[in-house]
């Protein structure tokens, strides 16, 4: 009797077993849509704080620059916190995306960067003729819009 029972129980449990089926077929092709589309979004993510940082470190060597070139006692402060500034990006962890503090230290960097701004001013008197930068606009002036729009990913 128990193999006449079996193709009705089969007939009953299809419902059972189908949607078991549909689960696990649904929950297997979810998760591995789930990593291409994690992938996608955190290489999205890293290109952003890459290119922030990015412009960061060169924002804070062409200013070193400008400063080295006409160094005085009143431009000390300002090497260093700028040096600071190098010094944190230099450490920053590009090859570890599961350090633990990477966000901690991003937001140092900005806070450093924030503390680097208004300190950029040079004043009418430093240069004659102030150096020229891309577009013909004045090296400054195009340094000076990193604080303001570049950079800021908010």
């Amino acid at each position: 009797m128990a193999a006449d029972q079996d193709p009705f129980d089969a007939i009953v449990m299809a419902d059972d077993r189908f949607h078991g089926e549909g689960y696990q077929e649904g929950y297997e092709e979810g998760s591995s849509l789930g990593v291409i589309e994690g992938r996608q979004y955190g290489a999205l993510q890293g290109a952003k704080i890459g290119s922030e940082i990015g412009c960061y470190q060169g924002f804070a060597f062409a200013w070193r620059c400008l400063l080295h070139s006409r160094a005085t006692e009143k431009d000390s402060r300002k090497m260093k916190v700028l040096e600071s500034l190098i010094g944190m990006i230099q450490k920053f962890p590009y090859d570890d995306p599961t350090y633990a503090k990477l966000h901690d230290d991003l937001d140092r960097i900005r806070g450093r960067f924030k503390q680097v701004c208004p300190l950029r001013s040079l004043g009418g008197s430093v240069f004659s003729e102030e150096p020229r930068g891309p577009w013909g606009l004045p090296l400054l002036t195009v340094l000076g819009c990193v604080c303001t729009s570049v950079c800021v990913w908010s």
